[in-house]
C-alpha cells in the first residue's frame, strides 16, 4: 500500500478507537483477556509513543515505558501518543533509517505499515469489547494485513525466534495451506521443523495442488480469522481440510501474535 493510503487508515482507525473506548473505559476486552478497555488504550497509545522514540533514536528507548505515563487518563494519552507518532512520520522520508524488529527492514515505513495494521486490529478489539457495530475494514488494508501477519508475524517470526514456536513445530510434517481472499490474491503456508514459509500463491491453484487445508473468504474476515477477531457466531472464513493442519496454522498464530 502507498505510505499516503495508510496513513489515511491509521487516521480513521485511531478516530474509531477513540471514539468507541471512550463510551466505557471499563468494559472487558474479550480479543484481550484480562484486558479492559482502558488498558487497551493505554497499550496502543505506549505503542505510538514507542514506535515515535523508536524513529528519533534510530534505537529501541530503554527503559521503557518512561515514568509517569500512569498519571494521564488513557484518552488524553492515546491523543498524545498518536499525535506524537504522526509528527514523526510528517518529518521523516517511508526510507529514513529507524530501527525495527523486522531485521530486513529497517526504515520509518515499516513503521507506516506496522502501525495502521496495529490500529485497525485494536479498534476491532474496542468494538468487540463494546458490542457496537464494526466499521468496515477496506478491502486493500485488509489484504496489505493479511500479508503482513502472514509472511512478517509468521514466517519471519518463526526462523528469527524460533524458540518461541517450538511447542507448534515440534512436530511439523511439511504440511501445506492456502490462504485465500475470494476473487483476490492468496499465499501458501509450508511448514517444517525449522519454521514457516509463505509465498504467494494462486487460490485457484488450489484445486489441483496437493494440500492439506484452505482458508478463504473475504478479505477483511480473513484478517479478522487470523488475528482471531470475529464477532461471536458471525464468520465470513471456510477454513476446510484436515484439522491438524488448521490447528497448526492457528498456533502459529498464536505464538507469532501474542
Amino acid at each position: 500500500m502507498e505510505r499516503s493510503r495508510l496513513l489515511e487508515c491509521l487516521a480513521a482507525d485511531y478516530g474509531r478507537l477513540r471514539e468507541v473506548a471512550a463510551s466505557d473505559l471499563t468494559a472487558a476486552v474479550p480479543s484481550c483477556p484480562g484486558w479492559t478497555v482502558a488498558d487497551l488504550v493505554r497499550h496502543v497509545a505506549e505503542v505510538y509513543l514507542h514506535k515515535a522514540e523508536s524513529m528519533r533514536l534510530n534505537a529501541f528507548p530503554d527503559p521503557w515505558p518512561p515514568a509517569g505515563l500512569d498519571a494521564e487518563g488513557p484518552i488524553a494519552l492515546l491523543d498524545r501518543g498518536y499525535a506524537d507518532l504522526v509528527a514523526e512520520f510528517a518529518a521523516r522520508a517511508s526510507d529514513e533509517p529507524s530501527r525495527t524488529w523486522h531485521e530486513p527492514d529497517q526504515t520509518v515505513g515499516f513503521w507506516v505499515r506496522r502501525m495502521a495494521q496495529e490500529t485497525v486490529i485494536h479498534r476491532l478489539d474496542a468494538e468487540l469489547a463494546l458490542g457496537v457495530p464494526v466499521a468496515e475494514i477496506p478491502d486493500d488494508l485488509a489484504i496489505d494485513g493479511i500479508d503482513e501477519v502472514l509472511k512478517l508475524f509468521v514466517d519471519y517470526g518463526s526462523h528469527a525466534w524460533r524458540e518461541e514456536f517450538e511447542s507448534v513445530l515440534a512436530d511439523a510434517k511439511g504440511r501445506t495451506v492456502i490462504v485465500g481472499v475470494n476473487g483476490g490474491p492468496g499465499w501458501l503456508l509450508r511448514t517444517d521443523s525449522t519454521g514457516a514459509t509463505v509465498t504467494d500463491a494462486d487460490p485457484s491453484a488450489s484445486a489441483t495442488m496437493l494440500l492439506d487445508a484452505t482458508v478463504s473468504g473475504t478479505a477483511p474476515g480473513v484478517l479478522r480469522w487470523l488475528w482471531s477477531r470475529e464477532s461471536p457466531g458471525v464468520s465470513e472464513v471456510v477454513p476446510e481440510g484436515d484439522d491438524t493442519a488448521l490447528a497448526e496454522l492457528r498456533g502459529l498464530l498464536v505464538a507469532s501474535t501474542q
